[in-house]
């Protein structure tokens, strides 16, 4: 008994706990229910239009639901989360790059930067990245994501 008690105190003690999720305050769907899969269609990104999931179409994932429009986005989701989820699990890219912590978007306001889908709080968020150095803005938000997802 002794031992079973030390192996669950192990394993619980070294799992890590979830990285935080761009969720409702009210729920845990994340990103307001957009489909994080659809970003990455040519028909999406060619009209910078957002596509609402259905809850009969959701996966959890990192302790948040992911909702989807088919059943074929939330599959891919399933295989490679890691390839859909947006930059910082959602949280606004402007704000985490001017040091102002993790704010909560809505996926309606959106840009792909390199290849990675990042979102915004605000449209004014998302114009400061196209009009200005983008790729440093990005180095400061990757080094406060780092610093906030392991507190």
């Amino acid at each position: 008994m002794r031992q079973l008690f030390l192996s669950l105190f192990l394993f619980f003690s070294s799992a890590s706990p979830a990285e935080p999720v761009s969720t409702g305050y009210l729920d845990s769907i994340a990103i307001d229910g957009h489909d994080p899969v659809e970003y990455y269609s040519s028909e999406v990104r060619s009209k910078h239009i957002e596509v609402k999931g259905f809850k009969r179409f959701a996966v959890d994932w990192n302790n948040a639901r992911w909702l989807f429009a088919s059943q074929a986005s939330a599959d891919k989701f399933e295989a490679d989360p890691d390839s859909y989820v947006p930059q910082y699990n959602g949280f606004c890219s402007n704000a985490l790059a001017l040091g102002e912590g993790l704010i909560r978007t809505d996926g309606t306001v959106w840009e792909f930067f390199g290849d990675k889908l990042h979102l915004f709080y605000a449209e004014r968020g998302r114009q400061r990245w196209l009009d200005g150095d983008w790729a440093s803005y990005k180095e400061e938000a990757d080094a406060a994501w780092e610093q906030l997802r392991n507190q």
